[in-house]
């Protein structure tokens, strides 16, 4: 079975935008640890133990919960209708919403370093994007099995 180069373009698509977020947010707690007041297990706390609760609640609940999957896979199938992740403008539209929920992460953690608070929520909030992205992308190879999503996916011929 061979798929139309814009599906493939689109799960690669999918792919990639998880391991930029994932490497993004790395880098953020690489920064925060330098930074944080509070020393490096409050540091740590903040920046991978909590985050890592949403990332599991935002993978997994919308993955077995039937609502919720039928949702965000017609949400995924309608991203792949717009174009999403096959064409030059869109890839670096995605690419700069990601690098602009870097920045924030960053500034986010400037300013708590800055007042000399402990935490900075926003690496929850981020990593449950991460696990939101992670379902995505599960969800792609999900619909290559659906026969009439197979149908319009698979090269003709």
């Amino acid at each position: 079975m061979v798929f139309t180069r814009a599906w493939r373009n689109f799960k690669r698509m999918q792919d990639l935008t998880v391991a930029a977020a994932s490497l993004i947010y790395a880098a953020a707690v690489v920064h925060a640890l330098g930074v944080l007041p509070g020393g490096p297990a409050s540091a740590v706390r903040w920046t991978l133990l909590w985050p890592a609760v949403w990332l599991a609640g935002s993978f997994l609940v919308p993955l077995f919960t039937p609502v919720l999957k039928r949702w965000l896979a017609r949400y995924v199938w309608m991203s792949f209708q717009a174009g999403f992740g096959q064409t030059p403008g869109s890839i670096l539209t995605g690419v700069a919403l990601l690098l602009g929920a870097g920045l924030f992460i960053y500034w986010q953690v400037a300013q708590a370093a800055a007042r000399g608070q402990v935490g900075a929520n926003v690496f929850s909030a981020y990593a449950a994007g991460i696990g939101i992205l992670a379902v995505q992308a599960v969800l792609v190879r999900a619909l290559e099995q659906l026969p009439d999503v197979r149908a319009r996916i698979e090269e003709k011929g």
